[in-house]
């Protein structure tokens, strides 16, 4: 017979509870017995693990259990409640609540199981989701170009159809004006001849009126009435020649009216009508000048008829004169015939002209209303396509603001990952390292060589790796930031500002740069204070601490600031403030071995390190310490090598002390920020240094090779570290092996013939990086500080 556990379906530990709280505990043993019955006491102790097991299967056979906080507090709470020696019902309880709570792990662990289940789908739609919207983005761009393109075309078509039809519609109106110019001036042709007509009527009736005077004198004048009655009859052929003429003039004009109709009716004409109709134009001027030569003519011959008028009474006398001036009116007429012949001749021209220009107009009309309905079409296609265009605009704004909501959270994903690198690092106790690649110089041997220096594209690698080949051997590396040659000094600032932010919050701060000689690193630490643009480390740091204790004013803190300036040259520290001294009194007396004013360093038990009789000034504003910077510029050792113009060959120490007091709080913090300028390390056979020069190299050398020691000695973890070989490492010891936080920035140099020593200072870099030196205090206190300065 099957337990009573094994058969009742599975539940809540609180239901289970509950149901074995009202079950009195005599009753609910009875039960157990029953279903047990031939199982012993000590038989249930040694197989309990079995029976477990098979309830726990047969739990999750029946189906899933789900577990609430305080059903898990209230079963983990849960304790056995039968008597002191009843062994049996003890271990029975307990046998119950440890099946319920494998029950309770087993569902955790489920659970957990399908968290990682569900994260890992998360995972990859999300992956799935950004593909396909990648795919849509390059779909939409390569769609929006075509609509571009096509969109430009259809603007340029409907652009030059416009000029066409403009082009058209002026040479209508001209035509159109040009006809109406040519009707008004054959209208005054027309008026002209008219008025012709009448005159020669009345050149007729005079010479009527002569011949009736001439035949009362026929004895007389029988040879001019003769004469007369001869050229009364060429008069009359005359006229009638003219009126043929009038009514080819009229024929001619009512052909002309009804072209002039159908002109009205064209729509269009090209610009070979505009010419014609301007060599027409040209000929009717010539019509014209004629026609005034003619009735400048007539007017002559009215006033020689005036004249013969006026003189009747002597015709007997001046009859030969009159005869003469007959022959010359002959000669005339003669030549009005002529020109008639002519303008007729032209006429017939003009007609056939107007018949080309008439069929020419009909071909325009053609292409005009074959070019309209091209654009009707056009302008069907290019509605459709800016709907299209909408649409696709549309859905690339969508695309759009998805991206920026996207790369938004990538950048609030990066700051919180520079947040959390920067609070492992400080947890850890690391010292930050940061590489620095310069640029190419005019000078470098290995210009035109192929580079040595390549940084890495993968999103783990990007902006922190950094690839270094010699010899057809690729070296990887990885920082906690790597600068490439591009990279600008505000750039590199905006890195560290955090940093130096520190220095006021009452933290000890140390960035110090290390690299080859001609790698950069004066530039970074200094740069060029005169150019705002290319100002290093040192001053932008200053600026900030001044702008930021300004603004900090306005919670109640008073800031009070002290800087120091020192150089290690030949392993001896130099005052680079000192005001009674030179500098070649300081070269000879260091090179002498003579001892001039001595510096001792100490530490005390703070961490806070003194350098004896070292010159001190308190300073208020970034112009006092601008400067003391120049002061120490001028001062500094430097000399030429065969490696770089001007080297600098001592070791750069900058200190400002920081102390806070905020009046309302009376809280007070004491920081301190170390700027260093650590000399290049350089190999004798590429620097070509002699005399003094090869003292400064093995001076430098010797300390640099003390500071990789240190660096050893600490990535080992040993019990000594030798701080007190070189002044160097004796007087960065707070930084290296203390409370400090401290950055190195690494410079190496691209030229491909500097390859061995960039591999060997990125080979240190790697491991100052991996250095545990201390986790970060920070040195505040409610006391009063001491108003001296310590270096630290």
């Amino acid at each position: 017979m099957a337990s009573r556990n094994q058969n009742r379906p599975p539940r809540s530990p609180n239901a289970k509870k509950e149901g074995l709280g009202g079950i009195p505990f005599d009753k609910r043993r009875k039960v157990e017995t029953q279903g047990t019955g031939r199982r012993q006491a000590f038989s249930a102790v040694n197989k309990q693990d079995v029976t477990m097991n098979s309830d726990v299967g047969s739990i999750e056979e029946c189906g899933k259990v789900e577990f609430t906080k305080d059903e898990v507090l209230a079963l983990l709470s849960e304790r056995a409640k039968a008597g002191k020696f009843d062994t049996k019902a003890k271990i029975e309880q307990m046998t119950d609540i440890i099946k319920r709570l494998k029950v309770c792990v087993k569902w955790f662990q489920q659970a957990d199981e399908t968290h990682i289940q569900e994260k890992e789908n998360l995972k990859v739609s999300l992956e799935s989701a950004e593909q396909k919207y990648n795919h849509k983005e390059l779909d939409a761009r390569t769609k929006e170009e075509e609509l571009q393109a096509t969109i430009s075309q259809l603007k340029e078509n409907v652009v030059s159809l416009h000029e066409k039809l403009a082009k058209e519609e002026s040479c209508k109106q001209d035509a159109i004006e040009c006809h109406r110019r040519e009707k008004e001036s054959r209208v005054a042709a027309e008026k002209v001849q008219a008025s012709l007509g009448e005159e020669l009527d009345k050149v007729k009736e005079e010479k009527m009126a002569a011949k009736q005077k001439v035949t009362s004198l026929e004895d007389m004048y029988k040879r001019l009435q003769e004469y007369n009655t001869s050229l009364q009859q060429y008069n009359s052929k005359l006229q009638t020649d003219l009126e043929t003429v009038r009514a080819a003039l009229t024929r001619a004009e009512k052909e002309k009216s009804s072209i002039l109709e159908n002109l009205s009716t064209l729509r269009g004409h090209s610009k070979s009508l505009q010419d014609q109709l301007a060599s027409s134009r040209v000929l009717q001027d010539d019509a014209i000048k004629q026609k005034d030569s003619l009735l400048l003519e007539v007017t002559n011959l009215r006033n020689e008829l005036q004249q013969v008028r006026d003189d009747r009474d002597r015709q007997v006398v001046q009859s030969q004169k009159l005869a003469e001036e007959i022959g010359k009116y002959q000669e005339n007429v003669g030549k009005s015939s002529q020109e008639l012949d002519i303008l007729i001749a032209k006429s017939g021209s003009l007609e056939e002209t107007c018949l080309l220009q008439k069929e020419r107009i009909n071909m325009l009309e053609q292409q005009l209303a074959i070019a309209s309905e091209r654009q009707k079409m056009a302008d069907a296609s290019v509605s459709l396509t800016r709907t299209e265009f909408e649409e696709q605009k549309h859905l690339l704004c969508e695309q759009q603001d998805r991206l920026a909501d996207m790369e938004h959270q990538l950048c609030e994903a990066e700051l919180l990952r520079k947040k959390l690198h920067n609070t492992i690092l400080e947890l850890k106790g690391n010292i930050r390292v940061f590489c620095r690649v310069r640029p190419l110089l005019p000078d470098d041997g290995g210009r035109h060589e192929a580079t040595v220096i390549a940084y890495p594209t993968s999103t783990e690698a990007r902006g922190r790796g950094v690839d270094l080949v010699q010899s057809g051997n690729k070296h990887p590396f990885t920082f906690d930031k790597v600068f490439n040659h591009e990279a600008s000094q505000e750039e590199v600032f905006f890195e560290i500002s955090q940093l130096v932010q520190s220095a006021l919050d009452g933290y000890k701060v140390c960035i110090f740069a290390y690299g080859q000689t001609g790698s950069g690193k004066t530039y970074t630490m200094m740069g060029r204070p005169e150019t705002p643009e290319q100002k290093g480390l040192i001053p932008r740091s200053l600026e900030q601490i001044f702008q930021a204790s300004q603004s900090l004013g306005a919670q109640g803190w008073k800031y009070k600031m002290q800087v120091s300036m020192l150089e290690i040259y030949n392993e001896t520290i130099r005052d680079l403030l000192s005001t009674n001294r030179t500098t070649s009194m300081e070269l000879v007396r260091a090179d002498s071995g003579t001892s001039g004013k001595q510096y001792t360093i100490t530490h005390d038990v703070n961490g806070h390190t003194h350098v004896s009789d070292l010159t001190i000034f308190d300073v208020c504003s970034i112009g006092k310490i601008s400067s003391l910077l120049q002061q120490a510029a001028q001062s500094r050792s430097v000399g030429k090598t065969q490696m770089n113009e001007q080297s600098s060959r001592s070791h750069f120490v900058f200190t400002m002390r920081i102390s806070g007091v905020n009046e309302s709080t009376e809280q007070q913090v004491q920081g301190v920020l170390n700027l260093i300028d650590l000399a290049g390390s350089e190999r004798l056979s590429k620097s070509g240094a002699t005399g003094d020069r090869l003292k400064e190299t093995q001076a430098i050398n010797k300390s640099l090779s003390a500071l990789s020691d240190v660096i050893f000695a600490l990535a080992k973890k040993e019990d000594h570290v030798p701080f007190r070989n070189s002044k160097l490492t004796y007087l960065l010891q707070p930084c290296l092996g203390g409370d400090s936080k401290t950055l190195m920035f690494v410079n190496i140099s691209p030229d491909p013939s500097s390859a061995g020593e960039s591999l060997c200072s990125l080979r240190f870099a790697a491991r100052v990086n991996a250095c545990e030196i201390g986790i970060p205090r920070r040195q505040t206190s409610t006391k009063l500080l001491d108003s001296r300065l310590s270096y630290g």
